[in-house]
């Protein structure tokens, strides 16, 4: 089974999923997950309950991720 990798284009912003090539390229079939990706990020920071802080390799904080409910 080939490993999947998700990234955002940083043209665009849109997240893509699919499986890449040796060279660091795209192989075909890539999928746009933009709304699915930003859905599961909002319902899992929504049951972790506080600010996601998502570090670099270093271990400084890189990014907070804060998700708040609109609609109940």
């Amino acid at each position: 089974m080939k490993k999947l990798h998700i990234a955002a284009s940083p043209l665009t912003g849109t997240i893509f999923a699919g499986t890449v090539l040796k060279s660091g390229t795209w192989a075909t079939g890539k999928q746009d997950l933009t709304i699915d990706a930003l859905v599961a990020v909002a319902e899992h920071g929504l049951k972790f309950g506080k600010p996601i802080e998502i570090s670099a390799p270093d271990g400084k904080p890189e990014y907070r991720i804060t998700v708040e409910r609109l609609v109940v």
